[in-house]
């Protein structure tokens, strides 16, 4: 993190020619490190170098400078160590108020020892440090109030000026870090299907981008998934289930009750292949639905897809949607993250039983809403980014009142994962889905994208435009 001399520059090279070993090997140490503050003679330096900056040298404060977010055991405090170990500066970081973490926090209180600021770059790269944690710890929201002249340094590390504010008579200025956390998932997930599908009108007029098809002159939907091959090689049997409950989830959204399953598998030996038939099998009788047929091949690389057949007369479209109409979110907060896939996987439907099962994915077809789309791979905010995007319209999630683990799941973990089952529906009242959790937690908007709303009122981008390119159904 710092920005030291290295050899191989000018002076590494003359050292070498030197032969000065000694010397090489300390320009080889950083001038500092960063680490979190774990003890209490680290956070007791720390307050003693605020004190000095905040009070003693620039005056904000009349004898300190400690306030509430101090005192809250959420909040983190980084610092910079010299090669003694002496620290040289200190930021800290937390959830913006006292009540539940939602993803929202702050910086604040960046200090460094005046011997240290300079060409070291301790002060920025404390910023960037703090950025780092915020993001690793599901924030998607992450501001500072910054003294007037230091707004150039946080411009330069890519922050944005929100407004101009005064703290302890001072002018500041409210900044906030950029995260793109859910814009990339989306986009990773899905915008390269407009361009690839161009022409073909997957799901037909009405139904463009929806996960299921309805067959012409029929009351059948089909749905198609794929299990991304590296997570058939090294997890088969979750593979396997999750072939099942993908497709399961796709007819749910459309209304549809599901009448049959094909696969298609692919795997290196008949062992492997029997794992991966076995969590396909334990969905299929959990979930009530036969396997009909499909295809088994031995000795290729993994692969595995499944085909679902469902009934209904009255499909849903998943670009349904106005601008104006509630956007619910019905979820499964049961469970806990699928072992090796933490943040990313969450998995509840392996410990329902056949009755849960059967109550949560028949609840759209007994509500009819306006325009539903189960939750994929492109996360709840991503979902309703592809919901909006059908409907020839934008969203708005209010990030507070979305369903969500009491524990364990950050506000940027649920909602860029994979959700066993969640729901997103726009012109329905509530689901009557069983053991699922749902509450209305925003709005079809105009313009495009997905907008987050906070507690005070701030709306943050967080799907810029389309997701998938493939427009209105």
């Amino acid at each position: 993190m710092a920005d030291d001399l290295l050899p191989g520059g000018p002076d590494g090279d003359i050292l070498l020619l030197l032969g000065d070993r000694s010397t090489i090997e300390r320009h080889r140490q950083p001038s500092y490190r960063i680490e979190q503050a774990e003890d209490a003679a680290a956070l007791a330096a720390y307050h003693h170098l605020r004190r000095e900056v905040f009070v003693h040298e620039q005056g904000l404060f009349h004898t300190h400078d400690t306030d509430d977010h101090d005192a809250d055991p959420r909040t983190l405090v980084l610092v910079a160590r010299d090669r003694t170990g002496t620290v040289i500066g200190g930021v800290r970081l937390g959830p913006a108020d006292d009540g539940p973490d939602i993803g929202w926090w702050y910086g604040g209180r960046l200090a460094v020892a005046p011997a240290a600021r300079g060409a070291g770059g301790v002060g920025a790269a404390l910023v960037r440090a703090a950025c780092a944690r915020a993001e690793a710890e599901g924030v998607l929201r992450f501001e500072a109030t910054v003294q007037a002249r230091n707004e150039v340094l946080f411009r330069r590390l890519g922050w944005t000026a929100v407004r101009q504010t005064t703290v302890a008579g001072a002018p500041h200025t409210l900044m906030r870090h950029p995260i793109g956390r859910i814009d990339a998932q989306a986009t990773a997930a899905k915008a390269a299907l407009g361009p690839l599908l161009a022409g073909l009108a997957p799901g037909g007029h009405g139904f463009v981008g929806d996960d299921g098809a309805p067959v012409p002159g029929t009351d059948i939907v089909a749905a198609c998934d794929a299990i991304v091959p590296s997570m058939v090689e090294r997890d088969p049997e979750w593979a396997g289930w999750c072939s099942v409950l993908v497709n399961i989830n796709d007819l749910a959204a459309m209304g549809a009750a599901p009448v049959g399953l094909l696969d298609a598998l692919g795997a290196r030996d008949a062992s492997h292949a029997a794992r991966v038939l076995a969590g396909l099998r334990a969905a299929a009788q959990a979930y009530g639905v036969p396997v009909l047929g499909g295809h088994t091949q031995l000795g290729v690389p993994a692969a595995l897809s499944v085909t679902a057949l469902g009934r209904t007369a009255h499909p849903v479209p998943g670009g349904g949607g106005r601008p104006g109409q509630a956007v619910r979110l019905t979820a499964d907060l049961g469970g806990g993250w699928r072992p090796g896939y933490r943040g990313r996987q969450w998995d509840s439907t392996t410990r329902r039983r056949a009755d849960e099962l059967r109550a949560m994915t028949g609840a759209v077809a007994a509500a009819r809403p306006a325009a539903a789309k189960d939750v994929s791979m492109a996360g709840i905010a991503g979902t309703l980014g592809m919901l909006a995007e059908a409907s020839g319209c934008g969203a708005v999630l209010d990030v507070a009142a979305v369903p969500r683990p009491v524990q364990d799941a950050s506000m940027g973990d649920w909602l860029t994962c994979f959700p066993g089952f969640a729901m997103l529906t726009a012109g329905a009242a509530a689901l009557d889905a069983g053991p699922a959790v749902g509450a209305r937690c925003g709005e079809l908007t105009g313009g495009q994208g997905v907008g987050l709303r906070w507690p005070d009122g701030e709306i943050t981008q967080a799907v810029t435009g389309p997701v998938t390119g493939m427009g209105t159904a």
